[in-house]
């Protein structure tokens, strides 16, 4: 229901894409003292830019803001304005530097992107092929592009804000969850080549490894979560969109690597003469 819910956003509402996308203004400035992050976003509301981005840059004294495209202003006019704003507060800020994103090289970005996530999904099933069989590879990449699904159509269910370190989650959480997926896909291997396992049925013995990974799939998942939570709540705006594909990731990361990827497997037809072939005695 969740998939079917992403697949139906994505396709009638899309994605509210930032400005490391669509195109915009990015603006560098420079504090004398460490700058209040909460006043500059509230400086960009007056202005009718709350969608503006603002964050740190390197130091807490160096702030960068990315507006987005408006259509009729130029850069200059954009900064002069926020300048002139900023300064209401902070007389002292300086402008250290202004650049214009034009659309294409947003359009460029995007296209890289998506390349990047094709290139990382085909290496992924050729890996799964080479390691295992071709249908643990088209299960694995199926489940893990579930999960994909589910993030890209949760930002777009909720319009919030697509830009690159949420690509860069996505491609994060597909690395992340094509591992546990190797782990069960190998202890499936191991039970299938286990003289202990040999009257067992195909599901059985998929539920055998599901059991005995699922101590190790609970422990990481949850010592990778609190990382993630901890950015999520303490590392601000920043971070925030960033933690929360990853918070996404993981936790429909556990339930595709268990209860997607194995089925998936067994309805391809797996079987024991896939990973462990029967021996036979040459007639004499």
């Amino acid at each position: 229901i969740t998939f079917l819910i992403a697949v139906g956003s994505l396709g009638i509402r899309g994605l509210n894409l930032g400005i490391d996308f669509t195109g915009g203004t990015l603006i560098e400035l420079a504090y004398p003292q460490p700058a209040e992050l909460g006043k500059i976003r509230d400086s960009m509301s007056r202005l009718g830019l709350p969608e503006a981005s603002v964050q740190n840059l390197g130091t807490s004294r160096d702030v960068m803001i990315r507006v987005p495209l408006r259509e009729g202003t130029s850069s200059a006019q954009i900064s002069e304005t926020v300048m002139r704003e900023l300064r209401k507060d902070a007389p002292d800020v300086k402008m250290q530097r202004v650049e214009f994103v034009g659309p294409q090289v947003g359009r460029e970005l995007f296209e890289s992107g998506a390349l990047a996530l094709l290139l990382v999904s085909i290496g992924i099933v050729l890996y799964l092929w080479l390691r295992f069989e071709w249908k643990f590879g088209v299960a694995a990449i199926i489940a893990n592009l579930h999960d994909v699904v589910i993030i890209l159509g949760v930002f777009s269910l909720f319009q919030l804000e697509f830009s690159l370190p949420v690509l860069a989650a996505v491609l994060a959480i597909l690395g992340y969850s094509v591992n546990e997926s190797v782990v069960v896909f190998d202890r499936v291997r191991e039970n299938f080549r286990n003289r202990r396992y040999r009257s067992m049925s195909v599901p059985q013995v998929l539920d055998s490894a599901i059991t005995a990974t699922m101590s190790r799939t609970i422990i990481t998942h949850f010592s990778t979560q609190l990382m993630v939570l901890s950015m999520l709540i303490f590392g601000g705006e920043t971070l925030f969109y960033f933690a929360l594909a990853l918070t996404i990731g993981i936790l429909f990361g556990i339930y595709s690597s268990v209860l997607v990827a194995s089925p998936i497997v067994m309805w391809l037809g797996v079987s024991r003469d896939d990973l462990a072939k029967v021996e036979t005695k040459a007639k004499p």
